[in-house]
């Protein structure tokens, strides 16, 4: 059974000239294209403005150096979501990533409730 994980980039730079910006999204294509069972979210970079909002519900500025983009995948295990991650693009442009399994809390609270 397929588990999903969050792929979180942290870091990196946009591609740079006409040239390396072929090349990376040619890397990009390239991974969409092995993975695409597996990727249910390609995902989107985040543009370095973000809010955060505490536990009493006051807003602030995030910090920088926050997350910088992501991409949802659903894998067997965490080792296999893992070695999907480690050939992902985001890593030409120098970002770091972390993957985090998810799991279905709605369905859980859901079938709490059913009880």
């Amino acid at each position: 059974m397929a588990t999903t994980f969050l792929l979180l980039f942290s870091g990196g730079r946009m591609p740079e000239g006409d040239e390396e910006t072929k090349q990376v999204m040619t890397a990009w294509e390239n991974w969409m294209g092995k993975y695409h069972e597996s990727i249910t979210d390609p995902g989107n970079p985040f543009t370095p403005v973000a809010k955060t909002i505490g536990a009493d519900g006051s807003v602030g500025d995030a910090p920088a150096g926050g997350p910088s983009g992501y991409t949802v995948l659903k894998a067997g295990s965490l080792e296999e979501a893992v070695n999907i991650a480690k050939e992902c693009p985001v890593r030409l442009g120098g970002a770091t990533i972390t993957v985090n399994e998810t799991f279905d809390a709605m369905s859980m609270a859901g079938a709490a409730h059913d009880h």
